[in-house]
């Protein structure tokens, strides 16, 4: 509730709400939260690059193709150089595997910590020069063997995420944070730079009036 003065001055940051949960858990590192913390400031630049694409002139191609055989943008480029060097600064991560590179990138041995995050930098690109909401998604690992990062590290099952999420860029950018057990939206305060807990314990309507499905490889599902 917003106090006497109009503003809320006991505000959930993401921050705070992941070092409460950090505190359920005495054998936790801080690692988990440090490198939530680095992957957060390169979704501010992210979202900051967004909003001024237009200005800074980030529209259009960037004349290569990615792994998926999608034309390149520059707004693809850019964010992907964000999110590589933020988690490389958080020293908390191994391996990353980006959309936007055909092979793994392995921290340098001086930085390395115990966990592997796999992200889309930029998902809906091809949608920027129209103005159409866009989104950054990623999932974090933790490595499960010792000595040099091995292929089974990296190739691990859904189920096996310590973490998971999107940011959305749109009329605000909001990041929806997965951790075991709960769900939680976060919506990004401009004037405090901070994302703040808007959408609690997050849940799927038992039932909804909306059905929305991609139908664009129906052809190809299996029967």
């Amino acid at each position: 509730m917003p106090s006497e003065y109009g503003i809320e001055t006991d505000s959930v940051t993401l921050q705070r709400f992941v070092l409460n949960e950090q505190r359920k858990y005495p054998e936790a590192t801080g690692d988990l939260t440090n490198l939530l913390t680095c992957l957060l400031t390169a979704v501010k630049a992210i979202s900051s690059a967004v909003r001024k694409a237009g200005l800074a002139q980030l529209y259009g191609v960037a004349g290569n193709v990615n792994v998926q055989g999608e034309e390149v943008k520059k707004l693809d480029v850019l964010s992907n150089e964000l999110m590589i060097n933020m988690l490389k600064s958080s020293y908390t991560v191994c391996a990353m595997v980006s959309e936007e590179d055909e092979n793994m990138i392995e921290v340098e041995v001086g930085k390395q910590g115990k966990y592997i995050v796999t992200f889309d930098p930029l998902d809906g690109s091809s949608n920027i020069d129209c103005l159409v909401s866009i989104g950054t998604i990623f999932g974090i690992f933790r490595k499960n063997s010792e000595g040099p990062i091995q292929p089974q590290d990296v190739l691990q099952p859904g189920r096996k995420m310590v973490a998971a999420g999107y940011a959305l860029y749109g009329s605000a950018t909001m990041v929806v944070l997965s951790t075991p057990g709960r769900v939680d939206g976060f919506t990004l305060d401009p004037s405090i730079g901070e994302f703040i807990l808007t959408n609690p314990a997050m849940k799927v309507p038992k039932k909804g009036k909306i059905y929305s499905i991609n139908e664009g490889y129906a052809k190809k599902w299996s029967k």
